[in-house]
C-alpha cells in the first residue's frame, strides 16, 4: 500500500501545480469573472477548495470532515478576491492537505473516518478527494484557457505533439 500512497500523493501534486499554473496565468482582473450567476469563478472554486481541505484534513483521522466551523454556502458568495487573497487560500488548504497524506503510513487506509456524519475508509476518503479536487481544477484550467485564449500555453500535452 506505500506504492498507492506514494502514488497518489505524486498525483495530488501534479494537479496542484495544474492548479498553480492556471492561477498564474489568469489576468488578476479575471479571477473574479463568471460567465452568469450560477458558474463559479476562479476566486470561489479556491474558496471552496481551501474550504473543504481545512475541513477535510483538520484531524482528520478524529473528527467529522465536515467541521461545525466551515461555512460551505459562504465559500460560493461573491466576495472578491485579489491574487494575493486567492495564492494564500489555495497554499493554506494545500498545505493542510499535504501534511495530513505525507504522514499517512499505509496501515493507516483501512481505518474509518466520518465525512458528514457517512463512515468511510480512510482510503475511500482520499480516493472522493483525487475526484473531487481534479474536477475543480480542471475547471480553473478550463477559465484561464477561455479567459486568456490569445496567449493561452498548454499545461500539459499540446496539440499537434509528438505526445498527443
Amino acid at each position: 500500500m506505500m506504492d498507492y500512497l506514494d502514488s497518489v500523493r505524486k498525483r495530488f501534486r501534479y494537479y496542484k501545480t495544474l492548479g498553480d499554473k492556471a492561477i498564474d496565468r489568469m489576468p488578476d482582473e479575471r479571477l473574479n469573472w463568471q460567465s452568469n450567476f450560477d458558474t463559479n469563478s476562479m476566486a470561489t472554486l479556491v474558496k471552496h477548495m481551501h474550504g473543504n481541505m481545512c475541513s477535510r484534513w483538520t484531524d482528520f483521522l478524529t473528527t467529522d470532515g465536515e467541521k461545525q466551523w466551515r461555512k460551505r454556502d459562504a465559500e460560493f458568495d461573491d466576495q472578491p478576491l485579489n491574487k494575493t487573497q486567492v495564492l494564500a487560500l489555495w497554499e493554506e488548504g494545500w498545505s493542510i492537505f499535504l501534511q495530513v497524506l505525507d504522514q499517512l503510513q499505509p496501515e493507516q487506509l483501512a481505518l474509518t473516518i466520518t465525512i458528514r456524519g457517512e463512515t468511510l475508509s480512510v482510503l475511500d476518503a482520499i480516493n472522493r478527494q483525487l475526484a473531487h479536487y481534479p474536477y475543480h481544477i480542471g475547471q480553473m484550467v478550463f477559465l484561464a484557457k477561455m479567459l486568456t485564449m490569445d496567449s493561452w500555453e498548454s499545461l500539459s500535452i499540446p496539440k499537434k505533439s509528438p505526445f498527443a
